[in-house]
């Protein structure tokens, strides 16, 4: 089992150890002796399935304290542009983003801590995405901004015109509405 840095404390690709054979392959997708030796460990409680089409995008999303969520995201299906936001104030990467392609194929799997914000676009004509939580989801506490804010400056790598969202996503605020929301 892999683990890479991404630049940004905390978030991390994990990369399972697959054994493949003439019938298929075997990979265990969490193991959480791996994650506390490497300084984490998160009580998962839940996991998230998402079917999605080409040229969705879910995000970019998270929950305050006390609701804040860890998570595990993986592709199982298909392919999709997986994207975290450092919304850590205190970090030295506060407002940075990271992305990474999450494919059916590929078994990688990025770990996102407690704030960040967290969305994904769809590449493929469809992808099943899973994610493990660590916390409830709870309504009063989901916030959000834009996927296309400019101060955070995502690449998603195609033309915005052809993404598909939800109205809840499509009115989501810029990044210094939710700014001020979190930390004023």
């Amino acid at each position: 089992m892999k683990f890479t840095e991404t630049g940004i404390k905390d978030l991390l690709v994990f990369e399972p150890s697959v054994f493949p054979d003439d019938r298929g392959y075997f990979y265990e997708g969490f193991k959480s002796n791996v994650f506390a030796d490497k300084g984490f460990d998160p009580s998962f409680i839940q996991d998230n399935i998402a079917k999605s089409k080409k040229g969705v995008i879910r995000g970019m999303h998270l929950q305050k304290e006390p609701y804040a969520q860890t998570k595990i995201i993986r592709c199982l299906t298909g392919a999709i542009l997986d994207i975290a936001v450092d919304m850590r104030k205190d970090s030295p990467t506060y407002k940075h983003w990271y992305g990474i392609e999450l494919t059916g194929d590929n078994n990688k799997q990025l770990f996102v801590p407690r704030g960040f914000a967290h969305g994904y676009l769809v590449l493929s004509d469809e992808s099943d995405v899973m994610y493990k939580v660590d916390n409830v989801w709870a309504k009063e506490a989901e916030v959000g901004f834009l996927y296309n804010d400019p101060e955070i400056g995502i690449d998603w790598g195609t033309d915005y015109s052809n993404f598909i969202l939800s109205d809840k996503d499509l009115i989501l605020p810029a990044f210094n509405e939710l700014e001020q929301e979190i930390y004023s």
